[in-house]
């Protein structure tokens, strides 16, 4: 199911990619700010919140998310690569998984990293656990997500941050109800239920943040891998 010389490839290519590499200092600014907010005396019930939820799984991991995401695939078809790709007798399923496999461990060691040192700050390793758990189920619904809309639009960027600044980022803090079709408040349940000392909280039960994380994880692979048989034969996507 997963083509080592796909990732091989797709591996060079991500890290061959300047705005990719522009994005690595994010982590560092979540780890930054919780040092600043410990040296400034503020307890980790008073910073985890806003450092790691609001900023660490509202803004670092999806947007790292959507530039591997949508590069993995979608900008070997912009520029015309995929062909080399699609023309061998593989699978579909297994060029898309084997995209996937790379998105998400890059994603998740990416933002993870910065996520763990951050609740390593805290004095809390258990903390720092919790939050990399999260980070990685984030990664792993984002990236898939991200990867099928990659395959669907041209702009998958655009539409992505559409989905993260406007879904998540405001309609899912003004309606309750809303947040249980949140990536980020799945991730955010996970670490909770993880961590279990209240310094980040979700309104999402861990049960359900896992299923729902599945379900949108599955869901847009399957549409990922019937879209990309749809590209090979017309070449364009829409």
């Amino acid at each position: 199911m997963i083509n080592l010389t796909i990732v091989r490839l797709t591996l060079r290519g991500l890290f061959g990619r300047r705005r990719f590499l522009l994005l690595l200092p994010l982590p560092a600014l979540v780890v930054g700010m919780a040092l600043l907010a410990d040296l400034l005396g503020a307890t980790p019930d008073e910073w985890g919140q806003p450092v790691l939820v609001g900023l660490g799984f509202a803004a670092v991991l999806p947007v790292l998310a959507l530039i591997v995401g949508a590069s993995v695939l979608g900008s070997e078809i912009d520029d015309g690569t995929a062909v080399h790709i699609l023309a061998k007798p593989l699978p579909r399923r297994e060029i898309v998984l084997s995209k996937l496999l790379v998105a998400v461990v890059v994603t998740t060691l990416a933002a993870g990293t910065g996520m763990l040192l951050a609740g390593l700050v805290s004095g809390s390793g258990r903390l720092g656990i919790a939050v990399l758990a999260g980070t990685a189920v984030g990664a792993l619904a984002y990236c898939a997500l991200f990867l099928a809309l990659s395959l669907l639009t041209r702009r998958p960027v655009l539409v992505g941050l559409v989905y993260v600044l406007v879904w998540e980022g405001l309609l899912t803090n003004l309606v309750s109800g809303t947040r249980v079709l949140s990536i980020q408040h799945y991730a955010v349940s996970v670490a909770e239920r993880i961590d279990g000392s209240g310094v980040v909280t979700s309104t999402v039960s861990a049960p359900v943040a896992l299923a729902m994380a599945v379900a949108v994880t599955v869901g847009a692979t399957l549409l990922a891998v019937d879209r990309l048989r749809s590209f090979s034969l017309t070449g364009d996507t829409s």
